[in-house]
């Protein structure tokens, strides 16, 4: 794959941020200096990751001339290196063509995961238990850490509601095609006649806020404290723990009473509503100036079906790429690392595609 007229012009943005990073006035803007900082690393990174593809391909060339080689040791020497010259080419190109897609600042950001039954009554509540125990899973083999922010639990087990934080490196990133509706197929446990049924829950995966993405002005938001009810314990239903912020200019309300405390209970709520504020400004952005993302693994929109967990076939189907595998009880453990790889591959080249086709269009 030929990248040279790309890498030319990534080095043309690395001058540019060079001279911006040596002003001294950068850091006037708090938020303009993060994204420039932010890009000027992620471009040199990927310029050195140029410079070693450069050399593995040379090393690989020489490789495969000297298999010709009359010394039969030396030619089978060069031959044996040959596999591993191929993978990390492979390996570095795959890097390069992440490292040239548009930035995005979402990527490496940690996420907000709000889980909601959908269609299905009890049975869907269980199944969105289910896809919370999933997520948690999959955190913990990632090497990623998740706080519980707010849930509404149902009667069998099953949540109604729940909301959490993940946090580690490049959350967002792994998470983000996650977004849509569910779907599950199975027997319930209290299916007498043992039909399947079909039942629902819905994911959204939120880019975490941080402070200066957007302004809370304090008269936009009106906060309310009460008793909260529920389960709990004696402790949480006895004081005026729960907290409800309203965001006055959207409508958007937002309410936490799991804890005992009324402050941190505030602070939860807080970084939900940045969350879904920033995802709805995001959003607004998207419509107003592309169309062209809704490439071949959808919009991640929540009313979108993405997947569905067919539990009598042990099997799992991504709708959005056409995937489907027989190992689904293993994708509850939180095996997700296939879907997850299959669905950023997909991304990536829709991506890539159109990177290229300006690139092609603005070419002198």
């Amino acid at each position: 794959m030929d990248f040279n007229l790309l890498i030319e012009r990534k080095r043309e943005r690395f001058a540019e941020l060079e001279r911006e990073v040596a002003d001294p006035r950068l850091f006037d803007n708090r938020k303009r200096a993060g994204e420039i900082m932010r890009e000027h690393a992620s471009i040199k990174g990927l310029l050195e990751r140029w410079n070693e593809l450069e050399a593995a391909r040379r090393q690989l060339d020489d490789n495969r001339e000297l298999t010709t080689s009359r010394d039969v040791e030396i030619a089978a020497m060069a031959d044996d290196e040959i596999p591993d010259l191929e993978k990390r080419v492979a390996d570095l190109e795959r890097e390069i063509q992440i490292g040239l897609l548009p930035f995005d600042e979402n990527e490496n950001r940690d996420a907000i995961v709000e889980i909601r039954a959908g269609t299905g009554g009890s049975e869907a509540a269980i199944f969105a238990a289910d896809l919370y125990r999933m997520y948690n899973r999959y955190a913990e083999s990632a090497g990623l850490k998740t706080e519980d922010l707010e849930s509404s639990p149902s009667e069998l087990g099953g949540l109604k509601e729940v909301i959490f934080r993940v946090s580690g490196e490049s959350v967002f990133r792994k998470l983000r095609y996650e977004s849509g509706v569910h779907r599950v197929q199975r027997v319930p446990a209290t299916e007498a006649q043992g039909r399947i049924h079909t039942s629902t829950a819905t994911v959204a995966v939120l880019p975490e806020a941080e402070d200066v993405d957007l302004e809370l002005k304090p008269e936009d938001l009106r906060i309310e404290v009460s008793r909260a009810g529920g389960p709990g314990g004696q402790g949480v239903n006895t004081t005026d723990s729960a907290v409800q912020v309203l965001h006055i200019p959207t409508g958007t309300i937002v309410r936490c009473q799991d804890g005992r405390s009324q402050l941190k209970n505030k602070e939860k709520a807080m970084s939900i509503l940045r969350a879904r504020l920033l995802e709805r400004k995001q959003r607004e952005e998207a419509e107003k100036y592309s169309a062209q993302r809704r490439g071949q693994i959808g919009t991640g929109g929540r009313e979108e079906k993405i997947r569905t967990y067919n539990f009598p076939q042990n099997r799992v189907t991504d709708h959005r790429v056409g995937l489907t595998l027989y190992d689904l009880d293993r994708v509850m453990n939180g095996d997700l690392g296939q879907l997850i790889r299959s669905l950023q591959a997909a991304d990536m080249a829709a991506r890539f595609g159109n990177v290229v086709e300006g690139a092609a269009k603005s070419a002198p």
